[in-house]
């Protein structure tokens, strides 16, 4: 698939004809809030056999052509380059799908090898019952995926929040009901999660407990301390935690402490060692959630007692929360900047193994009422109300090349100005290119309930999902 913004004229039906597809296509891959009014900036996936490729220092054509296997001659007509022998730095390229005739003697399993793909995948994408093949039949060859995990938390509970899980299943390794909360003693909040779990069930999906020390109104930190000094409330939590597990079918567990003081970070780190060295021979997975941080020493309650090396050495997994910057009673920014993101990379990557690594991926979009007063609450809500708001005020999207993230401004009936920022299928497809250059083990979703259609069409398109 492709990514198309729109420009100042254009309506669905001449992009539908560019790209040689329906409008209802078009509709219903991206879910339009409002198919009868598109803006100027608003960002459309394309579902054709293509792929984008973004052009990097020193890459010539015949090069990129090579990578994927596609005729030099098929991608300059595709970008209509009038000077192929000069590529910008940062130019995305459509790469044109792969078409491959059978000659004789031929056999899928060969032509699936010399294309680096798999039978399965080419007989998904030319809907191939049985893989015996006919001299001269044509086949569209997919470009190989690469193989992910992708983790979901959930708040909503009941039928609700099973509903949410059922939407994206297909899509998820892990789902993580949001939350089991620690108590004084040792023991453990309840949650109405049977819902859920039976979805998780059903659709192969494995799911996670989520511990947490804070709550809305209570940061936990002493909480945290109270029990990370004690190694017999420690064992009186875990026991709760396995017999929680045991009795409704958990296959992991997912620590997710904030706010621990600086000084409770060795005993952290022993809390974690103690719930894997409890848990494993169980057969549990032990994974946390950690605050972004961007190097050993960084200051502040959410970062200072988070040891990303310890964390790495000892659980199965690490979630980064590499989002909230855009903080709901913060100034107006982006939520998720891939800027900020790759600064948060480059120093996991030094600590962390690389197949233990999840990145975090926000799910929701925000409006700030302008000028910012400190302590003023955003609202938040889902990317399709972004583009509904948008299409209201009728305002253009503007995208932000530092941080690679949509935004626009606009006025309300009462005079207010307001910023708005959220994701949207450029800013989707930019972490997923995160996630391939620093080779990563998963993404991780924070949260689900928030409908972002064109994130998991993308997600779908651009790796394999991991199911245990």
């Amino acid at each position: 698939m492709i990514i198309h913004v729109i420009s100042r004229g254009e309506t669905l039906w001449n992009i539908a004809h560019r790209y040689g597809i329906t409008t209802q296509q078009l509709m219903n891959v991206n879910q339009l809030p409002n198919p009868n009014q598109l803006l100027i900036g608003q960002s459309l996936v394309i579902p054709i056999a293509a792929i984008e490729h973004i052009v990097r220092r020193g890459e010539t054509l015949w090069q990129i052509a090579q990578m994927y296997r596609v005729p030099v001659q098929a991608i300059i007509q595709a970008n209509q380059l009038t000077n192929p022998s000069s590529l910008n730095i940062g130019t995305v390229l459509i790469i044109p799908p792969r078409i491959h005739t059978v000659q004789a003697g031929e056999t899928l399993g060969q032509i699936a090898q010399y294309y680096g793909v798999t039978v399965q995948a080419i007989m998904a994408a030319n809907n191939l019952q049985q893989p015996n093949l006919f001299i001269g039949t044509v086949l569209t060859i997919p470009f190989a995926k690469t193989t992910i995990d992708v983790n979901a938390y959930v708040m909503n509970m009941g039928e609700v929040g099973a509903e949410e899980v059922r939407e994206v299943g297909r899509q998820l390794t892990y789902i993580s009901p949001f939350v089991y909360s620690m108590k004084e003693d040792g023991g453990l909040t309840s949650l109405n999660d049977a819902a859920i779990l039976q979805t998780a069930k059903e659709m192969n999906i494995v799911p996670l407990m989520a511990l947490t020390n804070f709550s809305a109104t209570e940061p936990g930190t002493q909480l945290a301390h109270t029990i990370l000094a004690s190694t017999e409330l420690q064992d009186r939590l875990l026991t709760n935690i396995v017999n929680t597990m045991k009795a409704k079918g958990y296959r992991g567990l997912n620590i997710d402490f904030e706010n621990v003081r600086q000084t409770d970070r060795e005993l952290y780190n022993q809390f974690l060692q103690r719930t894997v060295n409890r848990l494993h021979p169980l057969g549990y997975t032990v994974s946390t959630a950690v605050a972004p941080k961007t190097s050993s020493e960084q200051k502040g309650l959410l970062y200072e007692a988070i040891d990303y090396a310890a964390h790495g050495r000892i659980v199965d997994f690490v979630i980064l929360m590499t989002y909230e910057w855009g903080y709901r009673l913060g100034p107006p920014q982006a939520i998720s900047p891939l800027n900020q993101i790759k600064r948060v990379l480059d120093y996991a990557v030094t600590v962390i193994p690389r197949n233990k690594i999840f990145m975090g991926f926000q799910l929701y979009a925000r409006d700030w009422v302008l000028p910012h007063v400190q302590g003023m609450e955003a609202e938040t809500f889902d990317m399709q109300e972004a583009i509904r708001r948008a299409t209201k005020y009728q305002v253009e999207i503007q995208y932000d090349p530092v941080t690679q993230t949509p935004f626009y401004h606009y006025t309300d009936e009462q005079g207010r100005r307001h910023e708005v920022w959220f994701e949207d299928a450029r800013s989707a497809q930019a972490k997923f290119q995160l996630v391939k250059d620093y080779q990563l083990q998963g993404i991780s979703y924070w949260v689900l309930g928030y409908p972002f259609p064109q994130n998991w069409v993308l997600l779908e398109d651009n790796f394999h999902i991991r199911k245990l």
